[in-house]
């Protein structure tokens, strides 16, 4: 194959050969109203669901007899020995849909999902569930509205989770569902600001055995509630002070998955000796707060101290009125590890004069709800100012709706969802958050596509052409 052979051929097509020139600006222009498109669409679909929920528990009345039998996603279709249905597990007509790669599901109705940790009937949970049905019409209103939508969900403060459409949920090997919603970004990020942490932990010699064992679970939980756009350190302290990573003595990280997994190896290391010196400790968390704050690298929002113990021989208010008084910016978290509570006052007494929140955690059944309390206190200010702000996710990999071309990137578009009732509003209660799934391939569709500059015979010549040449090489 010659040059002047391929230059005659050229030629012999070059009237058919159209040049057309593109503008970059109206190209950009035309991606940027696209994109606005589908972000306000989604957005709208979450704020109608907001609206819903928000209007749905103004009307309820607590009703701690309520017996109410929903569709519990992992009790669903399932029969005893007798072939009855269980209690929670009615049937649930499940089809499978091609629009969720073909999994069996109910585009008629949500179920929900209760954490193993959780009773399925507390009335917490039934009372949720119950007013939270009406969910269902604004779910299906919103995928005749627009049927790229997929999963659509209410992830409850009490720690249930309603999906849309409604499936079926597989415990692990173990017999456990370890998904907590309240532990997700989407929630994370949409029920409260990003912040600094400095977790203190008590390794005094009164700390040896269950406790530590508590303690350490205690942090391992306060990790899961970190996202992306929060900063941490774990500090150990008996009559010395421990960083748990010595690499990252006296600064923040970001609590990104990797750096927490890093800092969860390393707690398996402590140890309880000594006594236990909590002056320091504070002053030590005080400074690396106020220095990192100066810095502007971290969060520029909420500071919080979360102070892990089995008690406080002194309530430390000199150190809170030199450091934190009477602006009080950085709020005190206070844990109690064990069933005793000689030293509760004091503990109890540091959390409430530094706008934070106490509570005792005695067995380890109990820390994961004892660590969500603080989430709650975190959301007030944007419960009771009512911000109802749209909180798009970073990118992550889901498998739920792992294609033939592996794994799913994808986005959630979420928002807060507050208590409108006159006498909670100013108590700042969250009531959960709601959300969305948006494929990234999805937000791909938003670019403007162009058809090839060549006339379709010249692109089948030019085809031909390339593969007779590759072909003697």
């Amino acid at each position: 194959m010659s040059v002047s052979w391929c230059i005659a051929k050229y030629k012999e097509y070059e009237k058919d050969v159209a040049i057309e020139e593109i503008d970059g600006l109206q190209l950009v222009k035309k991606l940027a109203k696209n994109m606005e498109e589908m972000f306000h669409k989604k957005s709208e679909a979450v704020r109608r669901l907001v609206e819903a929920a928000e209007d749905a528990y103004l009307k309820h009345e607590f009703d701690a007899d309520l017996q109410y039998e929903y569709f519990n996603a992992v009790l669903i279709n399932e029969r005893d020995e007798e072939g009855n249905y269980l209690e929670l597990g009615k049937e649930f007509i499940l089809v499978p849909n091609d629009h969720f790669n073909n999994l069996p599901v109910n585009i008629s109705l949500s179920d929900v999902q209760v954490p193993t940790n959780m009773y399925n009937k507390d009335p917490a949970i039934v009372n949720g569930v119950y007013w939270s049905e009406s969910l269902n019409k604004v779910f299906v209103d919103n995928f005749d509205r627009d049927p790229s939508l997929i999963w659509q969900y209410f992830g409850s403060a009490k720690g249930f989770f309603r999906q849309y459409p409604g499936i079926k949920w597989e415990p692990d090997e173990n017999g456990v569902i370890a998904f907590d919603c309240r532990n997700r970004k989407w929630y994370i990020q949409a029920a409260t600001s990003p912040k600094d942490v400095v977790i203190l932990v008590d390794v005094s010699g009164s700390m040896k055995g269950l406790r530590l064992t508590i303690a350490k679970q205690t942090v391992s939980s306060i990790l899961d509630t970190l996202g992306d756009d929060d900063f941490f350190n774990i500090i150990a302290y008996n009559e010395e002070l421990h960083y748990v990573e010595p690499c990252l003595n006296g600064t923040l990280v970001q609590a990104d998955r990797t750096n927490k997994e890093h800092f969860r190896e390393h707690l398996d290391k402590l140890f309880a000796k000594g006594i236990g010196m909590l002056d320091i400790a504070l002053n030590e968390a005080f400074n690396m707060l106020n220095e990192f704050n100066h810095t502007g690298q971290g969060s520029i929002c909420s500071q919080a101290i979360m102070l892990i113990t089995d008690g406080a021989v002194d309530t430390y208010d000199t150190i809170f009125a030199k450091y934190n008084w009477p602006d009080r910016k950085v709020r005190i978290f206070t844990y109690l590890i064990g069933r005793e509570a000689a030293f509760a006052d004091n503990l109890k007494w540091m959390a409430c004069a530094n706008k934070g929140f106490f509570t005792q955690i005695s067995t380890l059944a109990d820390v994961q709800e004892n660590v969500m309390e603080y989430l709650h206190v975190l959301s007030r200010p944007k419960v009771i100012d009512q911000e109802h702000d749209v909180v798009w996710t970073e990118a992550y990999i889901d498998s739920t709706l792992a294609d033939d071309q592996g794994l799913v990137l994808m986005t959630t578009v979420a928002m807060p969802v507050f208590s409108k009732q006159n006498e909670t509003r100013s108590k700042g209660i969250l009531l959960g958050v709601v959300g969305t799934d948006v494929p990234v391939k999805e937000l791909l569709k938003a670019i403007p596509k162009y058809k090839p500059i060549f006339p379709a015979k010249i692109n089948v010549w030019l085809h031909l052409r390339i593969s007779a040449h590759l072909s003697m090489l």
